[in-house]
């Protein structure tokens, strides 16, 4: 099956004057430079995450307009926005200059977002939630919305006349390119009945002793069949992401050698969740690993998170190593 690979990256920064990414700055710089190294990799994207009130990538819209206008054909995106913090018709507005700036190489990702080191993020930035609704409802609706207005769908009532106005610009297509990142089998089976295309958590809220590989398989599985059945046409593709790191040299030995995990289980938000593995080894021995992931298999879009922290001539022999072991499984 062929399959779509692209990076993952926090833009997580150091915080010390010798470390590869210093500081904030240096780490959005460094994200522009990744994109291009990502495209002479042979990767098809180069998607942030979106974390508030944190060492990592915050407002993503810029970012991403500079990673596309440095690159030809790689993909931008995110996983993912956090909607708790967004107008919907700003976003709206913001995504499709991106998509325009790119060319149509905008892939968003958005959600109702992570738990969060903060407890009122989306307050300080304006966001009250209304009475009687959770943030998970909320979140549903701002999408929506989105939704309506990147569709060209009228907006605002016209000072003159009576047909409703759209935001501007709208950029065809970007329609078919919504990614709703999903924790549950539950909310991907929603995000086929609405049409959008599912990202899958690297972390899922339900845990019933099964590998997360086969509970994220199956999320899969069930995602495309209730999208099959929602008659809509602009979803219907998978992304999954894994940490995988390539053992080639003594420096890969040090970071990474030792430290293939299997699954972690804990509780969050007072339910017990399971996480991915991380992988590294040989690229014979990634293969082998990859080869054994159902949900892997599966997916339509391979993201790996990447160690950015260690800088981007690092990174790109990761990306270099990650792409000729997708080429080994007859992926790409």
């Amino acid at each position: 099956m062929t399959k779509k690979i692209g990076f993952l990256s926090f833009g997580h920064w150091g915080g010390s004057t010798t470390s590869p990414v210093p500081d904030g700055p240096a780490a959005v710089r460094q994200m522009v430079d990744l994109a291009q190294a990502a495209e002479r990799a042979g990767f098809d994207g180069a998607w942030v995450r979106v974390h508030h009130f944190a060492h990592s990538l915050s407002a993503p819209f810029p970012l991403l307009s500079a990673m596309a206008a440095r690159t030809t054909t790689l993909e931008v995106g995110t996983g993912v926005v956090d909607l708790r913090y967004e107008n919907p018709l700003y976003m709206a507005e913001e995504a499709g200059i991106v998509d325009a700036v790119s060319n149509g190489r905008l892939q968003l990702g958005i959600s109702r977002g992570a738990p969060s080191a903060v407890v009122d993020g989306p307050q300080q930035f304006g966001f009250e939630l209304p009475e009687g609704q959770d943030w998970s409802q909320n979140t549903r609706e701002r999408a929506e919305r989105f939704r309506t207005a990147i569709a060209g769908q009228g907006i605002a009532h016209p000072s003159q006349g009576d047909e409703l106005v759209p935001i501007a610009p709208v950029s065809p297509g970007l329609s078919s390119r919504i990614w709703w990142g999903a924790a549950t089998i539950g909310s991907g089976v929603w995000t086929g009945q609405e049409g959008m295309n599912l990202l899958s958590s690297t972390l899922l809220l339900e845990d019933d002793g099964r590998p997360f590989h086969l509970t994220q398989a199956d999320q899969l599985k069930q995602y495309r069949q209730s999208y099959a059945d929602s008659g809509h046409s602009t979803g219907g593709m998978t992304a999954v992401t894994r940490s995988a790191f390539p053992v080639i040299t003594d420096l890969d030995e040090l970071y990474f050698g030792r430290r293939e995990a299997g699954d972690s289980v804990g509780v969050l938000d007072g339910r017990r969740a399971r996480s991915g593995p991380t992988y590294s080894g040989s690229l014979d021995e990634l293969a082998e690993q990859f080869d054994r992931d159902t949900a892997m298999n599966e997916a339509d879009y391979l993201l790996f998170a990447l160690p950015n922290q260690l800088g981007v001539e690092y990174n790109e022999e990761v990306m270099t190593n990650l792409s000729q072991v997708v080429r080994q499984l007859g992926w790409k």
